[in-house]
């Protein structure tokens, strides 16, 4: 007899989608994700070197990066969140979950801004030497894939408000095998962001307290 936790799952000796490893889904995300981090360290070793041969002044990181950071935290927390509800059915803190990863998102992007333009503040050499290119490579490649990230997140929340809504059709959600692998991916994927970031705040502030002259 079949039970309502098995709608929407794949029927035996069918490929089973929450097999996250070995998946090609995943592989391809793996391999993105350390062609990332491949370029990331590309400039921040750029960077050392140009402090090294120029003797310019380090960076200081405005106070506004280290509050996006805990927006940023935040998300990531509330997405783990999101994962642990789906996993157990509870379709109003699923979608609470996804709404506050959201604006955390969001937040976080608009005090990007804010840090850019204290940035320029804090260091007023910035504009005139070489080091600004690494700063905003750093920070504006990062940004661009919280905004890469920004659209499935997006998905997930409107998806869920619109198809959870009858007992059915939330059982349906919950038990797509597909579904349960993206939302894994994107928990990987924005973990990723995440540490990246906090490596690109530290690696500032380290190299600030380092004279090269």
């Amino acid at each position: 007899m079949t039970s309502f936790r098995d709608i929407g799952k794949k029927p035996q000796g069918v490929e089973d989608f929450s097999s996250l490893v070995t998946h090609p889904y995943n592989i391809m995300l793996i391999l993105f994700l350390a062609a990332l981090s491949m370029a990331f360290l590309a400039i921040s070793g750029a960077y050392l070197y140009a402090r090294f041969t120029t003797g310019e002044a380090p960076i200081k990181v405005p106070i506004m990066f280290i509050i996006n950071t805990l927006a940023l935290v935040g998300s990531g927390y509330t997405l783990k969140w999101a994962k642990k509800c789906y996993e157990t059915d509870d379709t109003e803190g699923y979608q609470k979950a996804l709404l506050a990863t959201v604006l955390l998102t969001l937040l976080f992007m608009a005090l990007q801004f804010l840090g850019w333009s204290q940035l320029l503040e804090n260091n007023p050499n910035l504009a005139k030497g070489n080091m600004r290119a690494y700063v905003y490579a750093l920070s504006i490649l990062h940004f661009i894939h919280i905004i890469g990230g920004l659209p499935f997140m997006l998905l997930f929340l409107l998806t869920a408000y619109k198809r959870m809504k009858e007992p059915v059709s939330v059982l349906v959600y919950f038990s797509d095998p597909l579904k349960r692998l993206k939302l894994k991916m994107l928990g990987m994927y924005w973990s990723f962001l995440e540490k990246l970031w906090i490596y690109i705040i530290l690696f500032f502030w380290i190299n600030y307290f380092i004279s090269f002259k």
